[in-house]
């Protein structure tokens, strides 16, 4: 007998955040578990404190993360927000970057796919979690440039990416 996608989603398993929010413990993050499909953690970064959230969402049998920081996109510098994200997404392999127009957030947003009843590991958690924060690490000067410092998106992208070999 064949299960519909709606039974999958009922098999009885493991809540995926009860992962995240060993995390969170372990890591000595402040978090609020809401309810139990979704968990807030505070996770300090080079440039920024990351607001991480992780949803599981039943009916996709996914783990979605979303990665905010502290970035307010003004009206004024959305369309080159817009063409510095599909600049970073191009270069993306895991994930990718939204900007929500309507409050000027930007985010970083993935999900594993869990579908068939599968549990999340640890590690896929932790490599969920770690591939976020890079991203956000690398970038986040970027968008400081367009929306601060009134660059464009290309050239906040070559700063971006621009490296130091050696030490001084």
């Amino acid at each position: 007998m064949s299960m519909s996608h709606g039974d999958e989603a009922t098999i009885d398993r493991k809540n995926p955040l009860d992962i995240a929010e060993h995390m969170a413990r372990s890591n000595e993050w402040p978090f609020e578990r809401t309810n139990e499909s979704e968990i807030t953690l505070l996770v300090r970064g080079k440039w920024t404190d990351y607001q991480v959230s992780f949803s599981w969402m039943t009916g996709l049998e996914a783990l979605h993360i979303a990665c905010a920081f502290d970035v307010k996109v003004p009206d004024r510098s959305q369309a080159e927000v817009q063409k510095l994200i599909a600049l970073i997404n191009a270069r993306l392999w895991v994930g990718h970057f939204d900007l929500w127009p309507d409050d000027g957030m930007v985010l970083h947003r993935h999900s594993l796919v869990l579908s068939g009843g599968v549990e999340a590991s640890k590690s896929q958690c932790e490599v969920l979690l770690s591939s976020a924060l890079d991203a956000c690490e690398r970038y986040y000067p970027a968008f400081q440039f367009v929306v601060w410092a009134g660059e464009g998106a290309r050239e906040a992208m070559e700063a971006a990416m621009f490296e130091t070999a050696g030490q001084a």
